[in-house]
């Protein structure tokens, strides 16, 4: 049962960010989605700042505004506005679909600025996974629909997020990165407020109970997404990280009346396929595969 732990904790965490992901939907159509990511980023940096607090640990710090801290931390920022836009606006479905190309993503980046060696059966796998996207997309066809180039930018600004994590200095926990990741959420939610022109709204009692319970959701899965990668090997709970397309779909499907087409579907496919190759190609050849973290909006 032990062995269990990480698959399952991995697939709690991806029903949770799903679940996040529909409530900042609903809220967007009573209020501001800038507005919904400013509530979410403050709790969030709450939740961890009390824990900081509690192991001692210092919330501001110079070194978030130094290097590749600061890098990652702007990177947050900009993906969480892409991402809190692109969930009010895009189908849960279609976001979640590109979102799974951001593995792909990080071993390209991680290639290119990195130096990580990538041979022609993982380039191939690349290749393979965008041509997925590109048929989600459908450029320059009637089905294109430019929106959805919003959560797409999402994914170059998370893989921006976690190539700079990698050169955070060691010295800074894991714990203070969660905690400015959740803060770089409140200026990207009042940016979102302005490029948008659009005001605060009071929420109503009903809506501030939905605002409260996605900072708890978001908190936790997140906690529970690190807690699968401490408790279980990589092999066996990476995988399950495409369960939250699943639960998008299921989700956008039976909450919002969504109906991804077949290219949709396809190409979803085409890159949680490609994604998956890469991963076991990684640990054939024995090597730690690419990790990616979840963003404070997600994901």
């Amino acid at each position: 049962m032990s062995s269990l732990k990480g698959p399952m904790l991995m697939v709690a965490a991806m029903a949770g960010f799903a679940i996040e992901d529909a409530i900042i939907k609903d809220l967007s159509t009573r209020m501001p989605p800038g507005e919904v990511g400013l509530a979410l980023g403050a709790g969030g940096a709450l939740v961890f700042g009390l824990a900081m607090w509690r192991k001692g640990e210092r919330f501001f710090d110079r070194r978030a505004l130094k290097g590749a801290a600061l890098l990652r931390n702007i990177s947050e920022m900009l993906a969480a506005m892409c991402m809190i836009l692109g969930v009010a606006l895009v189908p849960l479905s279609v976001v979640s679909s590109i979102l799974q190309a951001m593995p792909l993503a990080v071993t390209l980046a991680a290639a290119l600025f990195l130096g990580e060696p990538v041979g022609w059966r993982r380039w191939s796998a690349i290749l393979v996974g965008f041509l997925g996207v590109l048929l989600i997309l459908r450029p320059g066809t009637e089905g294109f629909d430019s929106l959805a180039l919003i959560p797409l930018a999402a994914v170059v600004f998370l893989t921006t997020r976690d190539i700079a994590t990698r050169k955070v200095s060691p010295d800074v926990t894991s714990l203070q990165l969660s905690g400015w990741g959740f803060f770089a959420v409140v200026p990207g939610g009042i940016l979102l407020l302005l490029i948008r022109g659009e005001s605060m709204v009071i929420p109503s009692a009903l809506d501030s109970t939905f605002l409260i319970l996605n900072v708890l959701v978001g908190t936790t899965a997140y906690v529970m997404l690190v807690l699968s990668t401490r408790l279980g090997d990589v092999a066996s709970t990476t995988p399950f990280r495409y369960a939250r397309l699943v639960f998008a779909m299921l989700i956008g499907v039976l909450v919002f009346g969504e109906r991804p087409d077949g290219w949709t579907l396809i190409g979803s496919a085409v890159i949680v396929a490609a994604g998956l190759y890469t991963l076991l190609r990684e640990i054939r050849l024995n090597r730690r595969p690419v990790q990616t973290s979840e963003t404070a909006t997600l994901p």
